[in-house]
């Protein structure tokens, strides 16, 4: 069975499985009888989540988010690949550094949000720095992950035919932890999405999914914020599958070799 048959058949189970599971949650509510301003129906949120398509408001909120994460992720990128590249090719630093790598990667992303406002005194360069410190971390292990994979006859090869540690680390290193990088940021995607959400609803703002969340809150419109959060997930996803896609498509050899290894 072909790669492509099997997705398309664990995609069908899974929209069967949430259909069931709707389903069965529209009929427990109206059973119960549930005020539907506090539990409303599946439908009911459905009904409110599709009507959001055209609703300019909700647009602008949707392109002010995912503008901050992709500038956040942007970031986390350019901070966090020099730096794994570094880690990684010179293990002495690694290991300097390793403590204070530990003591950081726990340390909640929105916990540093109103620190990191205190200090910019900036809505917009706030979210960049909590949205791109907890996007790097990600990138960050992915890369130093994949120079740990990378062969080190092929590295041992170019030494002995001369070349310096930059060298290695661009004609060999790089190359071979690209996949793993790639990984890193689809993964950083996601949690540049997450973040932004939250840091939205935490600090407010004149825009954005977790201003727009704020504001339906506020009217008690308990349908509407929860198609607002399955929005949020739906684009989440959407996310992920562009970036996994990209990803395949870019490093074929790399899916053919870890297909060939199973």
């Amino acid at each position: 069975m072909t790669r492509s048959l099997l997705t398309a058949r664990r995609g069908l189970r899974g929209v069967l499985g949430a259909v069931v599971l709707l389903a069965a949650a529209e009929a427990a509510i109206r059973a119960g009888g549930a005020d539907p301003t506090v539990l409303p129906p599946p439908t009911a949120v459905l009904r409110r989540a599709f009507g959001l398509a055209g609703n300019a408001e909700w647009l602008r909120s949707v392109a002010a988010t995912l503008t901050v994460a992709a500038f956040g992720l942007l970031i986390a990128i350019a901070v966090a690949v020099p730096v794994g590249l570094l880690f990684g090719g010179l293990p002495g630093v690694e290991t300097v550094t390793r403590p204070v790598l530990e003591f950081l990667r726990p340390l909640p992303s929105v916990a540093i949000a109103p620190l990191a406002l205190l200090v910019l005194q900036d809505e917009q360069g706030m979210k960049l720095l909590v949205i791109g410190y907890a996007a790097s971390w990600p990138v960050l292990v992915n890369t130093m992950y994949g120079l740990a994979e990378v062969d080190p006859q092929a590295k041992d090869t170019l030494r002995a035919y001369g070349f310096g540690t930059p060298a290695v680390l661009w004609r060999v290193s790089l190359p071979s932890a690209a996949p793993f990088i790639a990984t890193g940021v689809r993964l950083a995607a996601s949690v540049a999405l997450i973040v932004a959400v939250s840091v939205e609803l935490i600090s407010g703002g004149s825009s954005g999914i977790g201003v727009f969340m704020i504001q339906v809150g506020s009217g008690y419109e308990t349908d509407l914020a929860i198609g607002t959060a399955l929005w949020a997930g739906a684009l989440g996803l959407a996310v992920d599958a562009l970036l996994g896609g990209a990803e395949r498509r870019l490093f074929r050899w790399n899916v053919a070799r870890l297909g060939a290894q199973r």
